[in-house]
């Protein structure tokens, strides 16, 4: 098997470049992901970096560009790509070393929408005696948001987000807004519909799907957008 990987040291490198590797078929055989590959590559080459952490799809830590497409290694089987099979950081974020990407831009995007639940006013101790009752119908609601990992494959594949990673605040963000805007037991869907409404930080969005596409949880980002587009439109009537 024949893989072409990104190789890029900040201090050593003038230019980022490809190195080419080779594994064994039979090392590999049908079952092994992706990462497993990776690992028997950084023993022949220790330098090699990447991310890596429960390897099970759950932390999200090892997304990376494979083949053009943005996935996280654990979960992707090598025998179900073409050859050379060609790894990349996963674009539109600054490269700290190889495979590794600076994510702090992409954190401050999704700390900013305030992804916690406000259930009193501000300044107001919630009531810990007393449980925050939801109806099934209305926790049902949650689900298709709760489940993101933040691995960050969503918003890296975003050309809105390559194009203004400073203001607009990326899928996996507004998909964790939109989680809290829905949620019943909150107060303060009207303030956060307020503070998402700008042409920069939601409408950038462009529908085009790739955010989508890329969610190794199979959730849905530009869906979870456009509705919270459709709620900035319904308060401003009401």
């Amino acid at each position: 098997m024949r893989f072409s990987i990104y190789r890029y040291n900040p201090e050593t490198d003038e230019q980022p470049y490809y190195q080419d590797y080779e594994l064994d078929d039979a090392l590999i055989g049908n079952e092994m992901m992706l990462l497993g590959a990776l690992e028997k590559l950084r023993e022949q080459d220790p330098g090699l970096t990447f991310r890596s952490s429960c390897g099970e799809g759950v932390c999200g830590s090892d997304g990376m560009n494979v083949n053009g497409e943005n996935k996280l290694s654990c979960i992707t089987k090598v025998s179900e790509l073409t050859q050379p099979v060609v790894i990349r950081p996963m674009p539109g974020l600054p490269v700290i070393r190889d495979l590794v990407i600076d994510m702090t831009l992409f954190y401050e995007h999704y700390h900013t929408v305030e992804p916690y639940l406000k259930p009193t006013p501000a300044g107001v101790s919630i009531d810990l005696d007393h449980e925050l009752l939801q109806s099934p119908e209305d926790r049902a609601k949650l689900d298709g948001s709760y489940e993101c990992i933040l691995c960050g494959c969503c918003s890296t594949s975003c050309p809105s987000f390559w194009w203004n990673p400073d203001k607009f605040h990326g899928p996996a963000a507004l998909l964790a807004a939109r989680r809290f805007v829905v949620d019943s037991r909150d107060i303060t869907t009207r303030e956060r519909l307020e503070s998402l409404d700008d042409p920069y930080k939601t409408f950038r969005c462009r529908n085009i799907q790739n955010c989508t596409a890329s969610c190794p949880k199979g959730l849905k980002p530009s869906q979870a957008i456009q509705q919270l587009k459709s709620l900035m439109l319904e308060k401003q009537v009401d």
